[in-house]
């Protein structure tokens, strides 16, 4: 038989590429998406006999079989196949051959060697061709993950930066973020996640052929984005205290985080919180194909214990209290991710609920979802996968209760079914205003249905409890109706180096006279709930007439919260009155204080290969000195990796002006992002949209 040691192989990559819209990766990888055709030329050193067969082997993970559909061998023919992989000539020129080639819609994604095997009645010859990754195929309608609007697959699997929601439900904010699932070894290390992954360590041969399925992939990423459990990405902190690693409201994307962790020999990067959990799985979902998108719920609750309420705790002085284990975050950020639920039926198909924040466990392991955005509307809370937690999420009943440590007593103060789950929010598809996706979760607040789903889920949960319009339990409720109400409101700018001014606002609802004893406290907080340093507190009698409102000013001054402020930048204001024998009512404001502008500006007009200046503005609005300075900047498309600049102190109102260099790679428009932190201002944010011309 002929030696067929000696062959090329062409695997136009450019055409093939730009077919498969993997072009934007960087690098010269072979990248595809599965169920697509490619072609690539082979030349063999003389050309094929006759009796002589081309066969093929495409096969992936370290022990590929057929029977787990992790191998596949296949003959050149001249026809297609509709299910599984096949090759087919399209021309032949001497011992030059052109061949078409598919993988089937529903293949394991990852890492593929491609071999062929020239066999004749006497002997055969094999000879590796090469590697390709295989990905998934949101174009293709045949794929799990197919997407059908093209501006959608544009946003959720092309583009490359993008913008969380964070803050309050008072101050809904935006911090750019940089996915930058394109840049130089990003796939691979997210290949490498699954690699790294717990089920792949135990059992690599079923692993690697689950992963033709985006809901298997989808959870797997859950649990690897955090590194509770397993060698995960990032290591979860919200103590307030971050020496030993980065503030997680430093980081601008995802490209360095992940670039950390291959480089440290994949242990946890330190430190995330949701949103950057959020970031980064949204990374890796684009990454590989699946149609991804970032979610904020704002008054999100965290219910341990599966009884859709959540307990909130304050003493008798207005001090709020780290009792019990459920909490009210101010926002919590999760992930959705596009795919069809084969398991569930094609009603629960479409947006997946994927949390990697380690939150609870689930299956004893730290991950979360995929939950059917439909189902949690539904109220289908005995679906697969962590209904119940991510349905009381949005949905959780909220129960304050009032506890006296001195005496050991707690009673419940009051019940309310709606300030959870509000302003769900998304970046909107090709712009940078925030999209409300709250009605796709739920029914809207207080209406009829939603009381339904919310009984038709606990009934699930818990099918032999009666239960009330909450989850409380009707002989413990024990509420009268308040004599007196009130609220805190703003008076002013909220500013970092400023005092902040509220009103405590009261007012007697009834025709009787009401003295009323206040309490109020004010603590510095991380953005979950966690309690960092009481700051300010004042008691007060008030008296009030028939039907009277009277405003109390309360002032926090710069020097009380400047020490124990995070970058959270959030003050808890708190007030417990209590009128003459009658239940207290609580009340409540979180402010949210604002840093001083950083400013970006373009200097010249940006073009691709040429490098261009852009300068940073700060102004120091303190009367003393700000030291230790640092300026971090990234953007996919406009310069590779990051750039970090020590930024000299400044003296008090001094106003720095700080140029640097960045050199576009790619034409369209890019996103700029800056994280300024010194002494006294952990994390000041910009962002700057460049229009980068060919």
């Amino acid at each position: 038989m002929t030696d067929f040691s000696h062959h090329s192989i062409n695997w136009q990559t450019t055409v093939n590429r730009q077919a498969h819209h993997t072009d934007k990766y960087y690098g010269q990888e072979l990248i595809l998406r599965r169920g697509q055709v490619f072609t690539f030329s082979l030349v063999l050193s003389q050309p094929l006999k006759a009796g002589e067969s081309l066969e093929f082997t495409a096969y992936t993970g370290p022990s590929p079989s057929e029977s787990a559909r992790t191998k596949a061998v296949f003959s050149l023919s001249s026809g297609t196949s509709s299910s599984g992989w096949y090759a087919r000539l399209v021309s032949q020129r001497h011992s030059s051959l052109v061949i078409s080639m598919s993988s089937p819609a529903n293949a394991p994604i990852g890492w593929y060697t491609l071999s062929m095997r020239i066999s004749s009645s006497v002997n055969a010859v094999t000879q590796k061709l090469g590697t390709f990754i295989l990905l998934f195929n949101p174009w293709l309608q045949a794929d799990g993950v197919f997407l059908s609007n093209q501006a959608e697959r544009e946003e959720y699997v092309l583009e490359d930066s993008g913008a969380i929601f964070v803050g309050s439900v008072n101050r809904i904010n935006m911090v750019g973020w940089n996915f930058g699932q394109f840049e130089g070894d990003i796939l691979n290390i997210c290949l490498s996640i699954l690699d790294n992954s717990l089920n792949f360590r135990r059992d690599p041969t079923t692993d690697v052929a689950r992963r033709n399925d985006p809901k298997y992939i989808g959870r797997v990423l859950s649990a690897m984005v955090n590194g509770n459990d397993d060698s995960g990405v990032l290591a979860g902190n919200w103590s307030g205290n971050y020496t030993g690693g980065l503030d997680p409201r430093n980081w601008n994307g995802s490209v360095e985080i992940l670039k950390e962790w291959k480089r440290s020999g994949f242990r946890p990067v330190r430190y995330g919180q949701c949103w950057v959990f959020g970031g980064t799985l949204n990374t890796v979902l684009r990454a590989l194909g699946i149609p991804a998108r970032v979610i904020t719920n704002f008054n999100s609750a965290h219910d341990t214990d599966r009884n859709l309420s959540v307990d909130v705790y304050y003493d008798p002085k207005g001090n709020p209290l780290d009792k019990g284990s459920d909490s009210i975050w101010n926002f919590h950020v999760w992930n959705e991710a596009w795919f069809v639920r084969n398991d569930l039926g094609s009603s629960y198909s479409g947006w997946q609920v994927l949390d990697a924040t380690p939150q609870e466990k689930s299956q004893g392991v730290f991950q979360c979802g995929p939950a059917s955005v439909t189902g949690i509307r539904a109220g289908d809370v005995d679906l697969d996968y962590d209904m119940p937690f991510v349905f009381a999420e949005v949905n959780a009943d909220r129960i304050t209760w009032i506890y006296d440590a001195y005496r050991d007593i707690q009673r419940q103060n009051s019940s309310d079914t709606y300030t959870v789950g509000k302003y769900i929010s998304t970046k909107a598809v090709g712009s940078y205003s925030r999209l409300d996706v709250t009605e796709k979760y739920k029914h809207p607040e207080g209406s009829r249905q939603e009381r339904q789903v919310f009984s038709k889920a606990m009934g699930k949960l818990k099918p032999n409890s009666t239960f009330g319009p909450t989850s409380a339990p009707e002989g413990d409720r024990g509420e009268r109706e308040p004599s007196i109400s009130g609220r805190f409101t703003v008076n002013g700018i909220l500013e970092v180096s400023k005092d902040v001014h509220v009103f405590l606002i009261l007012k007697n609802l009834t025709s009787d006279l009401k003295t009323v004893t206040v309490n109020m406290t004010a603590w510095t907080i991380v953005y979950n709930g966690t309690l960092v340093h009481e700051v300010w507190k004042e008691s007060i009698t008030v008296s009030l007439d028939p039907e009277e409102e009277t405003q109390h000013p309360v002032k926090i001054t710069y020097a009380q919260y400047e020490k124990h402020l995070k970058a959270d930048n959030m003050i808890r204001i708190t007030a417990v009155c209590q009128a003459s024998d009658e239940a207290e009512v609580v009340v409540e404001r979180d402010v949210i204080l604002d840093n001083p502008t950083l400013t970006l500006e373009l200097l010249d007009q940006a073009q691709v290969r040429k490098p261009v200046n852009v300068q940073m503005l700060f102004s120091n609005p303190l009367d003393e000195p700000v030291k230790n300075c640092v300026l971090m900047v990234e953007g996919s498309g406009l310069l590779l990796g990051s750039l970090r600049i020590d930024v000299p102190n400044l003296r008090p109102k001094e106003r720095s002006r700080v140029r640097f260099e960045i050199l576009p790679t790619r034409s369209g428009t890019k996103q700029l992002l800056a994280d300024f932190s010194c002494n006294k201002f952990p994390a000041i944010k910009a962002m700057l949209s460049v229009d980068v011309a060919e």
